[in-house]
């Protein structure tokens, strides 16, 4: 099983990513793991916002290309029915 999720960040922008193991990529995001993101270290506390589950890695890669064209606000209404 693949995810497709996205956090949202101490400063309140949002990383889209895909990954097999939604508690561990946060923890990864959340600590000095090497396989967290570069880009969030200085955003963190990152949080779980949104998901969606995908059966192959394929299905949420490219669901994660077509989420990360899109326009901040536009991922904000994404994830608005729980913020």
């Amino acid at each position: 099983m693949w995810y497709l999720y996205i956090v949202k960040c101490n400063d309140n922008s949002l990383y889209t990513g895909i990954t097999t193991d939604l508690k561990r990529r946060e923890i990864e995001h959340n600590t000095d793991n090497k396989r967290g993101a570069k880009s969030l270290r200085g955003k963190r506390p990152v949080t779980m916002v949104y998901y969606e589950t995908y059966f192959s890695q394929s299905e949420a890669r490219k669901r994660e290309a077509q989420i990360k064209k899109w326009s901040t606000s536009y991922k904000w209404k994404l994830i608005s029915p729980k913020y």
